[in-house]
């Protein structure tokens, strides 16, 4: 806990005010950040958290120098708080569900330490804040090393800062429980508070300036993302195919599929383009009910996609390819002109034993895919497959 020190020491009531300042300052710094991003909803909550805590600063700075019960309930209260509150934030940014986890048993734990203080065993009191913080700070830590997905120097970082915090809100706790301090009447005042008070301080500013830079790395994942993703069918997009696999070499046993909608200018003429803007969302769902790890979907403009297959035999890739024809030949999309069904063409290129280019697997697909359109359409074709371009069962009235 952060408290005034004793008067031949470091002057902490300094440090507070500065502590508290330095809070305002990184609040004021985040909200602005929020105001130009609202989606970032995860920096206004941490905006808040450090303001709680600020206000559990200030109050108990005053403790220091006028003990009072009520003061120091608040105080305690507004410490648990201002973390429950950065604890849900890191849940907001890792997309950790249910914070209800997080919430009830900070509030019980509130709860009871208002409860005890209100007794006058406000030793124990900040021993159940310290635990409680303890157990935040520390659920931090674990949260983002273990659900982070980005740069893992940052989270290490993250999960340091947290854990080395919780480990000095823990100590403050053992202290006391050893000293046997149950009643104190005042702020506690021994070695592990005074070391709190400058770890706390340094783990806060260090974790509030790491939160700029999550959300800086944040919107350039939303924005990479975006620029890979088709606006239309929510696929990935050629560009994101070429940053995936534009440096891998295909071996033998991975494979792109090229498949081509029959006859989509047809269906926007006769039917209009949102009528055509639904049947290329219908063909991009049916791949991906057919998406699995080793299987990535890509629209690569118009008319045209592609899967991208690893670990994949011939005629496996051959049956993955026919299922996901013949399911989209099932498809049927609402019209003004009456129901409407469409088919697609599929062509299959491997890659080699010594190795192939995205470029080079594609142009073979590409060979195959107008191989199957020269074979009457509503097909797929692979190398081995030229001499028996069956057409993908159920004859279905194309656009």
């Amino acid at each position: 806990m952060l408290e005034r020190p004793p008067p031949d020491m470091l002057d902490f009531s300094s440090l507070l005010l500065a502590a508290a300042l330095s809070g305002v300052c990184l609040s004021v710094t985040m909200l602005a950040i929020w105001a130009t991003a609202p989606q970032a909803r995860f920096v206004l909550t941490v905006a808040c958290g450090i303001l709680v805590l600020v206000a559990h600063v200030i109050l108990f700075w005053h403790y220091t120098r006028e003990p009072d019960p009520l003061l120091c309930q608040v105080a305690l209260a507004l410490l648990s708080l201002g973390f429950l509150i950065i604890c849900i934030s890191a849940m907001q940014y890792l997309g950790v569900p249910d914070h209800r986890r997080a919430i009830a048993p900070t509030f019980a734990a509130m709860a009871i330490c208002a409860a005890v203080t209100f007794m006058g065993l406000d030793g124990i009191g900040f021993v159940i804040t310290y635990a409680t913080v303890t157990a935040l700070l520390s659920t931090i830590g674990a949260m983002f090393w273990i659900n982070g997905s980005h740069d893992r120097r940052i989270l290490l970082v993250v999960s340091f800062l947290s854990g080395t915090c919780a480990l000095s809100f823990a100590l403050c706790g053992v202290v006391l429980m050893t000293k046997g301090q149950w009643t104190l009447g005042v702020a506690p005042d021994n070695w592990a508070e005074r070391l709190n008070s400058v770890v706390a301080v340094a783990c806060m500013t260090g974790l509030g300036a790491l939160t700029l830079s999550l959300h800086h790395l944040q919107a350039q994942i939303e924005l990479k993302a975006e620029t890979m993703t088709d606006p239309l069918t929510g696929l990935m997009n050629r560009r994101g195919l070429t940053s995936l696999y534009g440096e891998r070499t295909f071996g033998p046993f991975m494979a792109i599929v090229m498949f081509d909608l029959d006859h989509f200018k047809r269906t926007n003429d006769i039917y209009g383009h949102p009528v055509g803007d639904q049947v290329l969302c219908r063909f991009a769902a049916v791949i991906r009910k057919y998406a699995r790890t080793g299987v990535d979907a890509f629209r690569l403009g118009g008319e045209e996609f592609a899967i991208v297959m690893s670990r994949m035999t011939e005629e496996r890739a051959y049956d993955l390819a026919s299922k996901i024809g013949v399911a989209f030949g099932t498809e049927i999309v609402p019209t003004p002109l009456g129901p409407l069904r469409s088919t697609v063409s599929g062509g299959i290129g491997f890659g080699e034993a010594d190795g192939s280019t995205l470029d080079e697997v594609l142009a073979r697909a590409d060979s195959m895919l107008y191989a199957a359109k020269r074979a009457g359409r509503n097909c797929v074709i692979s190398r081995k497959g030229m001499d028996k371009a069956d057409p993908v069962k159920s004859a279905l009235r194309s656009a």
